[in-house]
């Protein structure tokens, strides 16, 4: 037996050395005793212990220690009986089951199955529009019961839940009132109540809520996935004119030389070269010419449907501005302080 509990006292150097220099002699001495495995002189000194006045987190380590040192003794009704006085001031802390051995794991779920507390109460922190969102608050039971969760603070008294609970627990806690307006900021403590016939039980959790502004959209400058088409496109240029000036004066060239030909009178050579470079320079000049920019139809029709959008989403944006300018952002964060 002394083999399977021989981590145990290395486990309760760990979490009970944690008094300063004015600690309980008396419990001074019942932590030496056990680190030493004199158990019943631990048991000893801690039942001392116990009669004197304590703090709470010397009680809280007194019934800590008994648990251990009776468990290590096979002392199984004590044991239970300490660990169910612990759970009562502790409901969250419990023996490492990596540093323990399985007998004293085992005393203390049996001692945690015979009474009814709360544990592992916990809040997230949320942010929210009011009236959009909910806070989760879960919770641990011991045994079955019916929980019973409220909220407390600045003249406000609500229960936000009733529900039989067996095992793990929780609800969903918007903060707002009746009327659907966001209560008011400050600190509210969320309690929940067991109640199991005779056997009654409660926690609560500190939390802060808070009031802000909510954000405000941005008008849009253009319709997401969407890019504007050209209106106007620049053909490129025309050799039609060069072409054609190329083509009159090789007509203009070939009949001079025709009329040469025959004899009959025509103008002299000089007097058609002039004329068909002047033709072939103006030819030239008008294909080099820019061509005027025209417009696209199908782009212009297809960017004016693309600027109504635009206006029909900006004013879609601009009434949800003007609902979220009266709008309250509820930010919900626990304290430090709130517990069982």
């Amino acid at each position: 037996m002394q083999r399977s509990l021989r981590v145990v006292p290395i486990f309760c150097l760990g979490v009970l050395q944690t008094a300063g220099a004015q600690e309980n002699p008396s419990l001074s001495s019942a932590k030496s005793a056990y680190a030493a495995l004199d158990y019943e002189a631990a048991i000893a000194s801690g039942q001392s212990a116990l009669s004197q006045r304590l703090s709470a987190g010397e009680l809280i380590e007194a019934y800590e220690l008994l648990g251990f040192a009776y468990g290590a003794l096979d002392s199984t009704r004590r044991a239970v009986e300490a660990f169910s006085n612990l759970i009562f001031l502790a409901p969250d802390r419990e023996p490492d089951v990596q540093l323990v051995s399985p007998r004293i794991t085992s005393l203390y779920a049996s001692a945690l199955g015979q009474v009814l507390v709360i544990r592992k109460v916990r809040v997230d922190s949320a942010s929210f529009i009011a009236g959009e969102g909910r806070v989760p608050v879960r919770f641990d039971l011991s045994r079955p019961a019916t929980a019973v969760t409220r909220v407390v603070g600045n003249d406000l008294d609500v229960q936000i839940d009733s529900a039989p609970v067996a095992g793990q627990g929780g609800v969903l806690w918007s903060p707002v009132r009746e009327d659907g307006t966001p209560i008011p900021p400050g600190q509210y403590q969320l309690i929940i109540e067991a109640n199991a016939r005779r056997d009654q039980y409660s926690a609560q959790v500190l939390v802060e809520v808070r009031h802000g502004t909510v954000d405000t959209l941005p008008h849009l400058t253009s319709v997401p996935g969407y890019t504007p088409q050209e209106e106007w496109e620049t053909p490129g240029r025309d050799w039609k004119p060069l072409g054609m000036a190329v083509l009159y004066t090789a007509i203009a060239s070939g009949a001079s030389l025709a009329l040469e030909n025959t004899g009959l009178g025509s103008p002299s050579r000089k007097e058609i070269g002039a004329v068909s470079f002047a033709v072939l320079v103006t030819g030239f000049v008008m294909s080099l010419k820019k061509p005027d920019p025209r417009p696209i139809p199908s782009g212009i029709l297809y960017n004016q449907l693309l600027r109504e959008e635009l206006e029909r989403r900006n004013d879609e944006i601009a009434r949800q501005n003007e609902l979220r300018r009266r709008q309250v952002l509820l930010t919900v964060v626990p304290v430090d302080g709130g517990g069982p």
